[in-house]
């Protein structure tokens, strides 16, 4: 048996790889399982949080998201999962109503879903949503200017804030880098975080459709907590203890896929 008092760079092999299968590691459970001080372990875990592989939070740490690549790299990342994402998020969209789509390759999966019949107004700041949404026959669109970041896809800054400030939506689709049950819902820019901030102020409901990679991690930047998230939209083979952190915050949990995509699968009441 290997002692892992002794061997560092195996415990902290050992330790990279519970965070990218799990997200989430706590220094309690680990001094146990590897027969080594707590202390020992939140050392590890420091020098984890310098190499980037993750965040120190209290009584342990979460794993960084992957998901910091550009927009362009990150379209034709998990194409398949996008697309069931982007189907079941796009079920949960009403007619008539008012809906604002924010930039990231999963939403522009949930803009290219749209049921052709639907009358609504989607509102966007991305270039590529937009555009899709022009092919409805009955949609109003409305793109909100300024400068368009590479990374998200989306026009950000003070124009785009401004345009905001005057509308309010019956839903909002959040863009997400990154989300864990207990750090909430994070994104890797500054500018990005204080925009979508601002949106989710001017929604009434809110909408988080998810890759499995992203969650449970973290990003840079704080945008909201799950209590401010009405639905998360995950994949279908995500395991149950994944979402049963998110269930328990109140969040109303949906799996893509099957026949009937917008179906409510998982819920606690708020």
């Amino acid at each position: 048996m290997l002692d892992y008092d002794v061997f560092p760079e195996q415990r902290q092999s050992l330790i990279r790889e519970l965070l990218r299968r799990e997200g989430r590691v706590v220094c309690v459970k680990l001094s146990r399982e590897l027969q080594v001080s707590e202390h020992t372990i939140r050392r590890d875990l420091q020098e984890l949080a310098r190499e980037g592989a993750c965040k120190r939070v209290y009584g342990g740490a979460v794993a960084l998201s992957p998901a910091s690549a550009s927009f362009a790299n990150r379209v034709e990342e998990g194409r398949a999962s996008k697309e069931l994402l982007g189907k079941t998020g796009a079920q949960l969209i009403r007619g008539g109503g008012c809906i604002f789509i924010d930039a990231g390759t999963t939403n522009l999966a949930v803009a290219k879903s749209i049921p052709s019949e639907l009358s609504l107004t989607v509102v966007t700041n991305a270039p590529s949503i937009a555009a899709e949404a022009m092919n409805l026959p009955h949609c109003e669109v409305i793109m909100l200017g300024g400068r368009i970041q590479a990374r998200t896809g989306g026009a950000l800054g003070i124009t785009a804030l401004r345009q905001l400030e005057g509308m309010r939506f019956d839903q909002c689709f959040l863009g997400a880098c990154a989300l864990d049950a207990e750090e909430g819902l994070t994104v890797f820019d500054y500018d990005d975080a204080e925009f979508k901030r601002a949106l989710v102020r001017q929604s009434s409901e809110v909408v988080v459709a998810l890759t499995v990679d992203k969650m449970p991690s973290v990003a840079r930047y704080d945008v909201v907590s799950c209590s401010e998230i009405s639905v998360l939209v995950v994949e279908p083979d995500v395991p149950q203890d994944k979402v049963a952190a998110f269930v328990e915050k109140g969040v109303d949990v949906r799996f893509s896929g099957g026949d009937d995509p917008g179906i409510e699968v998982l819920r606690i009441p708020r």
